[in-house]
């Protein structure tokens, strides 16, 4: 509530068609990618006390990956809809969080790409802005869309990749997904899609499933954290679950033992059994965070740490699929 109070307060912004739109993103340059292998990036570093865990899997596999939302404040220009992908200070804030903080959770993995793009404003998805934000959000995709066909074309060269998104970026992937691989013969090179932070339904596309086991290829593994007992009221309670530390779509609590490192605020320490995790329909529950004055980290909703609260289970879980999808296929 507080943080749709937040949105309506900003003074009124004009509409979409009448806004200035930032210019398209040339993903021939290497500045408008966040990550690339051809640079040095956030998305390259390793937490301190995981930097003997490296693997050869970068020279075999790609990841994508689609950033959130950054662009959530009053703009400090003419564009109030999208971000410009030459903003310096808002490039600054993707690359040293959610790069720095989710990015890299799949670095062992894979060699990583992820676009910058014109990311629709975080009104884009509350009232009264809704309509002229799913504008905002259409725009942006193109962005993305562009993105990873240029990746195909000119990076890939027949590589399994793993795809990744985290809230407005899972939003786009969705949509990439359902346009470009469902059924479609690049999606016999997907080792897997994590869609995190953003609601799916089982039976979202035609031909990939919900992932239900930990080694599983050629799936979708989705969910949404919140303090255990708590469920927005938007939330479609159709929609699936998956638990990051079981990699199961069962509601049998995952204690805190199995949680085996999350990464906060201060990279280069990792949390061990700082969250349990539990699915409750749609959603992912987890109590009171293991530590001295735990509670005072307590809130309802988790959504900026879906990905690095289990940090060290997604890596080691992407490692996992990707080496049994280059096993299967010789």
């Amino acid at each position: 509530m507080l943080l749709q109070n937040i949105i309506k307060s900003q003074k009124a912004v004009i509409a979409f068609k009448d806004s200035p739109v930032p210019e398209s993103p040339d993903y021939s340059q290497i500045n408008h990618w966040a990550s690339h292998p051809d640079k040095k990036d956030k998305a390259d570093l390793i937490p301190r006390p995981l930097r003997k865990e490296v693997t050869n899997l970068p020279e075999k596999v790609d990841v994508f990956f689609l950033h959130p939302t950054i662009f959530s404040g009053e703009p400090h220009n003419e564009y109030v809809w999208n971000a410009d992908v030459s903003d310096s200070k808002i490039n600054k804030e993707v690359d040293k969080s959610t790069i720095k903080l989710q990015a890299s959770i799949f670095n062992q993995a894979g060699q990583i790409y992820a676009p910058r793009y014109r990311q629709a404003h975080l009104r884009s998805f509350f009232n009264p802005h809704k309509e002229e934000g799913n504008k905002a959000l259409d725009l942006a995709y193109q962005d993305l869309k562009s993105a990873f066909l240029y990746y195909i074309k000119n990076n890939n060269k027949g590589r399994p990749f793993i795809l990744a998104g985290h809230s407005q970026g899972s939003r786009h992937l969705i949509t990439l997904l359902k346009e470009l691989v469902d059924g479609k013969d690049l999606q016999n090179q997907m080792i897997a899609a994590y869609i995190v932070g953003w609601g799916v339904n089982k039976d979202e596309f035609k031909e990939i499933p919900l992932g239900t086991s930990p080694g599983q290829t050629g799936c979708f593994l989705t969910w949404r954290t919140y303090n255990r007992g708590y469920i927005p009221n938007w939330i479609d309670k159709t929609q699936v679950c998956v638990n990051p530390l079981t990699w199961k779509t069962d509601s049998v609590r995952a204690d805190y033992k199995d949680n085996k490192g999350s990464i906060l605020l201060g990279f280069n320490i990792l949390r061990k059994h700082l969250f349990d995790a539990e699915v409750s329909g749609a959603v992912l529950w987890v109590g009171k965070p293991n530590l001295f004055l735990g509670g005072l980290l307590q809130r309802q909703d988790y959504h900026v740490g879906d990905f690095n609260l289990f940090y060290l289970s997604v890596r080691r879980n992407a490692i996992l699929r990707a080496r049994n999808f280059l096993e299967k296929k010789g």
